[in-house]
């Protein structure tokens, strides 16, 4: 599982970065753009969120799916388990935000959706001919305009004795979208499966991000870039803490063909009702 750690200011670094997802689904940029203080004062906001009452008045919205998803409320698809995780969905076109935290989650959204843009623009220019041609238009220009680009803030809380032992903090999975985009999550867990199917860890670190290649992608690519299935472990017994993570979902407008068989919003809705969201 040769995940590439690439660093952002290297001259070759798009092209490193597009071979990592065609050979892994998976990539880790160092020296990124993105403040790693704004982060760490998003992530102590999040921490007050969810430590407070509160969090009950924003509960999710089954049409909208924007908003407050209590814990145990997500399956992996083919997982009869809940996964061990409560999480809030933030889009900032239109969805509801807490008003007693700050406004930096926004700005790390808009700051984090800046950098996505660079990296699909790299997928546009450095995925072969062959596969260019199965793009209905510019992979950028997809998610661009979309009211779907989704922060997710998740928080899984530590392990207690009631918790059954075949739950995980999240069951092994694809992410739906284009490319996912993750602040490195605040406690080591988040592991890939190979192509021998073992299971290998994300050695990420504070103030990297992590990408990965989701099933959109793989389905508008002909499977050039492959959506590899990852998940995140429970903790040890002595480092049972909470651990946070910030995925951002990049998603084509509803309206993009993906492939002969489904439209976006096609291929969105069959995956929310696999995953109990709808």
């Amino acid at each position: 599982m040769d995940t590439l750690t690439i660093n952002y200011n290297d001259k070759n670094f798009r092209e490193e970065f597009v071979h990592s997802l065609h050979n892994t689904g998976f990539a880790v940029i160092n020296d990124h753009p993105i403040d790693q203080n704004l982060i760490n004062e998003v992530y102590d906001d999040w921490s007050i969120f969810f430590k407070s009452e509160k969090k009950h008045d924003y509960l999710f919205d089954y049409e909208k799916q924007d908003g407050y998803f209590p814990f145990k409320s997500e399956n992996a698809n083919d997982s009869e388990r809940k996964d061990l995780k409560e999480f809030y969905h933030i889009y900032p076109l239109w969805g509801r935000y807490p008003d007693f935290l700050s406004k930096k989650s926004l700005v790390l959204f808009e700051e984090i959706t800046k950098f996505g843009n660079i990296l699909l623009e790299a997928l546009d220019i450095f995925s072969p001919n062959e596969i260019r041609k199965h793009y209905s238009e510019p992979l950028n220009k997809m998610s661009k305009s979309s009211d779907q680009n989704l922060m997710r803030v998740i928080h899984y809380p530590p392990l207690r004795d009631s918790d059954h032992p075949d739950e995980i903090r999240a069951a092994a999975h694809t992410d739906i979208n284009l490319i996912t985009l993750l602040i490195s999550g605040s406690q080591p867990g988040l592991q890939v499966m190979d192509k021998n199917k073992n299971w290998v860890d994300i050695k990420s670190k504070k103030g990297q991000i992590v990408i990965n290649t989701g099933d959109m992608l793989k389905e508008c690519s002909n499977g050039y870039f492959p959506s590899t299935v990852h998940r995140v472990i429970n903790p040890e017994i002595k480092k049972n803490v909470s651990r946070f993570s910030i995925p951002l979902f990049f998603h084509p407008r509803g309206d993009v063909v993906l492939s002969k068989k489904y439209t976006a919003d096609e291929y969105l809705f069959k995956r929310l009702k696999e995953i109990g969201l709808k």
